[in-house]
């Protein structure tokens, strides 16, 4: 098969799909390539335990640390990529993450486009993505030109009396904005129903704001955009000057067939985005497609992460838990000038999810701890070095990885169960819980391992000049003319924010320079 097209995108997650629906108004011929198939709508979606304990939404293949040990990330390879189970959490960077500062640990480097070239993409990534939001919540909150599109979601009781508790304390909780298809004023209305499988979860309803649903399938049907899936891209080939993208093989249906396209778009994720470039070396390219400079897959970012699980006195009921975050720390605090990061609720905890592990809670039962707990979800900037990095072996895709800002991460979480130990009343957090009478720990927590790539960013930095750099400010390769990358590739540095939003933002941003160059 070698018909051509005028745009190829491979990957249809955050930057694929909607780079898609961007270029879908152009009129164009394009030919969109996903390696899995549609995900299932079936009552599984919202099993904890095929969602949690299985693979049927994830893929199973292996990757390697750098010693070696097997890593199970967990991909999500269908049409909508990671945003199919991802929280859909949907943040700005801060004006000052665009900035170079400094941390305990490094400097986080400045981008060469600021916040004020990325608003007004924000602004129309937002309504794509149907964010719900307030704006003057926050004090780290940046310009907003527009105030967010859709009211933000509401607290349950239990949450609304946590975030008043918080406030008691001189701190500033805001509601997160959140992607879904909510309708709170006309319920009957709502596709969302505010239920307790969301986060990690697909959305059986399809009321999640993910990039198959918000992107993908407003365009799918047009006569010029066609959707392959389960089509595989095995290599980038290149003409004999090396200059050009004139071939993209992939395996489909067992065969292996070449598409050709006057443009190419690579929108894979960070890691598997790089993955092909270096699987694609050839005579011209023999380090890897696009990386005269050495930097393919490398300042590989995925943020520091990880949960806090707090037990109170009172029970928590609350079935959409994800509405409230604090940024009070984002920047450090009082007598400690370094940034901190961002807390936020996670979705609710059910001891479905904590049953395979009941002797952490222990004396304490799964659904004692579930009954009462509030869940919350730390983030940490994680900086880039070039010594973090994707490397290829084969068919082995390996992650050269050593975590930074660990003391920092260390002290947000302290930080986080001191100030929930000093809320007052009902809402306080017993060290020795009364309630229960076997007594137990207050507070449970677990940091996210190196396979939680969720966040992955930085694999192939954009800049102004080919030895600093992969990509250009469009996210064009500096070595090859019709080669871009639109995911979280381009990444300087990560913030300490869920990256989705900056990727929305930034494709809708290259798509509209694509249709100006391709017109």
């Amino acid at each position: 098969m070698s018909e051509h097209y005028d745009i190829i995108i491979i990957g249809t997650g955050a930057g694929g799909g909607t780079l898609t629906y961007k270029l879908a108004q152009s009129g164009k011929k394009i030919l969109v390539l996903e390696r899995g198939p549609f995900l299932p709508r079936e009552k599984a979606n919202w099993d904890t335990k095929t969602v949690f304990n299985t693979n049927r939404y994830h893929n199973s293949e292996v990757w390697y640390d750098k010693d070696g040990n097997e890593l199970h990330p967990g991909m999500s390879y269908f049409v909508g990529g990671n945003t199919k189970v991802y929280g859909a959490a949907l943040f700005r960077l801060r004006e000052r993450d665009f900035e170079k500062y400094q941390h305990q640990d490094g400097i986080s480097p400045e981008w060469p486009l600021k916040y004020r070239d990325f608003e007004p993409y924000y602004v129309q990534a937002e309504k794509l993505y149907q964010v719900h939001g307030k704006s003057g919540e926050d004090p780290t909150e940046p310009f907003r030109s527009e105030e967010y599109p859709y009211p933000a979601v509401s607290h349950e009781p239990r949450i609304e009396e946590i975030s008043d508790a918080l406030k008691t304390q001189g701190l500033h909780p805001y509601h997160t904005p959140i992607g879904i298809r909510l309708n709170e004023a006309q319920r009957y209305l709502s596709a969302c129903i505010r239920c307790n499988t969301c986060d990690g979860f697909p959305c059986l309803v399809q009321a999640k704001s993910d990039a198959e649903v918000s992107a993908v399938h407003p365009v799918i049907g047009q006569d010029n955009v066609t959707l392959i899936t389960e089509a595989k891209v095995l290599k980038l080939l290149t003409s004999s000057s090396g200059r050009e993208i004139t071939g993209v093989e992939v395996n489909f249906q067992g065969q292996k067939r070449i598409f050709s396209g006057d443009i190419v778009a690579v929108a894979c994720g960070a890691i598997n985005s790089s993955v092909l470039l270096l699987k694609s070396a050839n005579e011209k390219h023999p380090h890897g497609l696009a990386n005269s400079s050495g930097l393919v897959g490398r300042n590989f970012m995925k943020h520091v992460l990880g949960s806090i699980i707090g037990v109170a006195k009172k029970p928590n009921p609350t079935a959409f838990q994800k509405t409230l975050s604090i940024n009070d720390f984002y920047w450090g605090e009082e007598n400690y000038d370094y940034p901190m990061g961002q807390i936020q609720t996670l979705g609710k905890i059910s001891k479905e999810a904590l049953e395979g592990n009941p002797e952490a809670y222990a004396p304490l039962t799964p659904e004692e701890v579930a009954t009462h707990s509030i869940d919350w979800w730390i983030t940490v900037e994680d900086l880039p070095d070039a010594n973090n990095r994707v490397r290829v072996n084969g068919d082995k895709i390996i992650l050269e990885y050593t975590e930074n800002n660990s003391e920092v991460y260390n002290r947000l979480e302290q930080r986080w169960i001191e100030t929930l130990k000093s809320i007052e009343c009902g809402q306080q957090i017993i060290p020795n819980c009364s309630y229960f009478v076997k007594g137990g720990k207050s507070y449970f927590t677990g940091k996210l391992p190196l396979d939680g790539v969720g966040h992955q960013v930085g694999t192939c930095r954009f800049g102004e000049g080919p030895k600093t750099s992969v990509l250009d400010l469009n996210c064009r390769t500096h070595d090859i003319d019709n080669l871009y990358i639109v995911d979280g590739s381009f990444f300087l540095s990560s913030g300490a924010v869920n990256p989705t939003l900056t990727i929305i933002a930034n494709a809708l941003r290259v798509g509209e320079h694509l249709i100006e160059r391709i017109k």
